[in-house]
């Protein structure tokens, strides 16, 4: 899978940040489809095709998951649990990607199941970095188990 055809599910509550993050996948051509939930409700809902994604087919996977822990009505570690808890969102690549470079939250957040924990960084330059080195490895080397079934 190439970088471009990418879909990604961007869970971010902070406009400068979303906006951030979205500069900089276009700057690497990552991802020509980018879905952004502001809150963890609306993540689950996307996932889960509920509320206001009530029509989109659950075939309509991300290939993966870009998941800031701090947000409103639900954060990062409820919406990881849950996906967890749904077969058909078990095996979704989630890269925890958030300020938080507590701790507790890095070991939280891998018992909750996420694939990847990346500290955001301040410096623009190392942030576009970090977005390119995700995205040539979750949609590039990574192979996913939908792709070795027959």
């Amino acid at each position: 899978m190439s970088n471009a055809a990418a879909k990604i599910l961007l869970v971010e509550d902070n406009p400068d940040d979303e906006a951030l993050t979205l500069r900089a996948l276009r700057h690497h051509k990552i991802g020509d489809d980018v879905v952004v939930a502001h809150d963890g409700v609306e993540a689950l809902d996307f996932l889960f095709s509920r509320g206001e994604f009530a029509q989109d087919s659950l075939t309509n996977m991300p290939d993966v998951v870009l998941l800031d822990l701090n947000l409103p009505r639900v954060n990062g570690h409820e919406v990881l649990q849950a996906m967890r808890a749904d077969e058909r969102t078990r095996n979704l690549p989630v890269v925890v990607l958030t300020s938080s470079n507590e701790e507790q939250d890095i070991k939280r957040s891998y018992q909750s199941g996420a694939n990847s924990y990346i500290r955001k960084p301040v410096d623009f330059r190392e942030f576009t970095n970090a977005v390119e080195k995700i995205g040539d490895y979750w949609l590039e080397l990574n192979l996913g188990p939908e792709e070795h079934i027959n």
